[in-house]
């Protein structure tokens, strides 16, 4: 069980801006980007930053969760989160990259995991 990866999230009405932007403050190309159409969101990633795209009313459901937390295996991050006192959110669900689930940890922090396909 092993968080590969921290993610930033920010939160952006126009992607090409922001990614054209991001790409030259960080120096470094978008490495990821795609449609989540079921809830008419693009998202990019750039480094360490998550850029999630959409209308203030698309972006609305997300804007709670405060960072992404990529791991290994979602489902024991799950058990293990349940076993610790979290709370599941929006439970284990395929996603464009693999599955995803957010959860509530004690602290009230809200964090999306997410378990890409190899």
């Amino acid at each position: 069980m092993k968080v590969k990866q921290i993610l930033n999230r920010f939160y952006v009405n126009d992607i090409e801006q922001s990614i054209e932007f991001y790409e030259k403050v960080l120096n470094e190309k978008c490495n990821l980007r795609f449609k989540y159409s079921q809830v008419n969101l693009e998202l990019a990633q750039i480094r360490n930053i998550l850029i999630l795209a959409g209308s203030d009313e698309a972006l609305k459901p997300f804007r709670d969760t405060q960072a992404t937390f990529l791991v290994d295996s979602i489902i024991e991050f799950k058990d293990f989160l349940l076993d610790n006192g979290a709370t599941i959110i929006r439970d284990l669900r395929e996603v464009p990259t693999g599955m995803n689930m957010t959860v509530k940890h004690l602290d009230s922090t809200i964090v999306e995991y997410v378990e890409h396909y190899s």
